[in-house]
Formats: structure tokens, C-alpha cells, sequence
């Protein structure tokens, strides 16, 4: 037991050596196993150069497969769907299909361009997945930091899907990594000319979407997040969703920041937080998955 503990404790403190050493993203997907995972990328799901995106697969699968698509954060004003392989690969070998979207950033866009991106690839990704090993019948939407409000708006706000002739409806359930759902008035400097501050809307929040669907929810965030206050976010949204009646797993984790959280999926820092655990759990629990081999 001494052994694995030390041999844990090395791989992390590597890990974190590669974090530091070079681009974080970077060092995750160069740390993260590929085999086993199927990648296309690359592929257009608007008109956009920008909108493209890359799906992961199992290598092998014995029926079509729950779908889960994430957004990335960035503050709406950076990001990129090829740093994010490691999310990709990790869905992909507990037996899901992940779609990973790029959509428009700020200052290209502004406020809501970029849901409308959101529902685009959501709208592509149910259409063309069967094709992939795919289940559309099995559809999830998932996101970190910035991606977790493009996903809450996508599952609580039915006014994106509805363009693309969808309803929130349609979703299995919606995942939420350390995300801002109720942040008026705007204070982050970065954010506010995203959201047209001090004109924002008060119809950009996902806390003032609460009578559509009852989509299912998992909220996950860091305890000692600095960067989106947990307690009015996480823990309001989940408040005022029970309330109507959905039903919420609400789930905060001490051995990680606003970033880490999202690095915990990676192989080597997965001893940080069980959050890859909990996305599994999440997802099995609300589709009719045949039960294959957690990696």
C-alpha cells in the first residue's frame, strides 16, 4: 500500500512539474492516454471558419453509446477545443461519445452569439451522431467555467435549441463544472464587455431560466473557488432547481481550484478529486447504458 501511495504521489507531483514547465492544457493531453479512444476532428457543424469540432469514441462498443458534449471555458474570450483532448479521452474510455465544439469569442461576438453556437453544435451532434457510435436519444451537455453557463443556458433556456428546432427536452441531463449561473452585476473586467455591462440582461443568467424541462442536473464545484463563487452559484442554482422540482446532485471538492477542477478528469491529477467518478455516476445513472469496464 506504501508503494502505490508513494507511486500516486509521484505521478502527481510529475504532473505538476509538466503543468508548470509548459502550456497546462498541453501537458494534460501529452499525460493522457489516447489508446483505446477514436478521435475525428475537425469537423464543421456551422458555416463559421471557427465552428468545428472533435469527436472522441471508444474504439470499441457493443451498442450505441451515451453522448456527451462539453464546453470549455475561457472567460468567452479565449479557448480552443483541441486543448481539451484529455476530456475527450477520459468520457471516451468510460464508454461514452464526446463532442468537444469550438464556438466564437469575444470580441468577434458578444453576448448571446456564442449560445447560439452552443445549440448549433448540440443541434449537429444530434443529427449526425448515430454515425459516430452515438445515442442522439442519449444526449447530455456538459462545461467548465464559461462552458458550464453555455450548457446551463442551453438545458435551462429553451430559446437556443428552439432555432435549431430542438427542446432542452431532449437532453438526458446537463453537467456544470465551477460555473457562474447568477453573476449580476458583471464584476469580472474581462467578462463585462461580453456581456454588454452595465447593460447586461438580466435574461443572461441561467438562475432566471427555471420553468422549462426539468432536465436533470450535476453540479460540481471547487470549495475554495476564488474565481466563481461556489455558494451563490453552484449552490443557489441547485437551491432554486430543487425548488421546481429537478432533480440536482450537487457535489464540492476540497483538493482543487477553479482550473484543477476540470484537470481532475486527466489520468495523472485524477487523485485530486474523484470528478471523473461522479460524471460517470451522473451519466449511467440517467441513460440506459450496458454497463462496460471503468478505466
Amino acid at each position: 500500500m506504501a508503494t502505490r501511495i508513494g507511486l500516486t504521489l509521484a505521478a502527481a507531483a510529475f504532473a505538476l512539474a509538466c503543468l508548470a514547465a509548459c502550456s497546462p492544457l498541453t501537458a494534460l493531453n501529452a499525460l493522457s492516454p489516447a489508446n483505446g479512444v477514436h478521435a475525428s476532428t475537425g469537423l464543421a457543424f456551422g458555416a463559421n471558419p471557427r465552428l468545428k469540432l472533435d469527436i472522441y469514441r471508444p474504439a470499441t462498443v457493443t451498442a450505441a453509446s451515451p453522448v456527451v458534449v462539453f464546453f470549455y471555458g475561457g472567460n468567452w474570450t479565449s479557448g480552443q477545443r483541441e486543448s481539451y483532448a484529455f476530456v475527450g479521452r477520459a468520457l471516451a474510455a468510460r464508454g461514452f461519445v464526446v463532442v468537444i465544439p469550438d464556438y466564437r469569442l469575444y470580441p468577434e461576438v458578444s453576448y448571446p452569439d456564442f449560445l447560439d453556437d452552443a445549440a448549433q453544435a448540440v443541434a449537429w451532434t444530434a443529427k449526425h451522431i448515430a454515425g459516430y457510435g452515438g445515442d442522439p436519444n442519449q444526449l447530455f451537455v456538459m462545461g467548465h467555467s464559461a462552458g458550464a453557463y453555455n450548457a446551463a443556458m442551453i438545458a435551462l433556456d429553451g430559446r437556443w435549441l428552439a432555432k435549431q428546432g430542438m427542446t432542452p427536452a431532449a437532453l438526458r441531463g446537463w453537467i456544470g463544472m465551477a460555473g457562474p449561473y447568477d453573476f449580476l452585476p458583471v464584476e469580472n473586467p474581462t467578462a463585462r464587455p461580453v456581456f454588454h455591462f452595465p447593460d447586461t440582461p438580466a435574461e443572461s443568467q441561467p438562475v432566471n431560466h427555471l420553468d422549462g424541462p426539468r432536465v436533470p442536473a450535476l453540479l460540481i464545484a471547487a470549495s475554495s473557488d476564488r474565481l466563481v463563487n461556489p455558494a451563490r452559484n453552484t449552490g443557489g442554482l441547485a437551491k432554486r432547481l430543487r425548488a421546481r422540482g429537478v432533480s440536482v446532485e450537487e457535489i464540492y471538492y476540497d483538493g482543487v481550484n477553479h482550473a484543477t477542477l476540470v484537470a481532475s478528469l486527466a489520468t495523472p491529477l485524477r487523485k485530486l478529486a474523484p470528478t471523473l467518478d461522479a460524471v460517470d455516476k451522473f451519466v449511467r445513472k440517467h441513460t440506459t447504458l450496458i454497463q462496460v469496464q471503468a478505466m
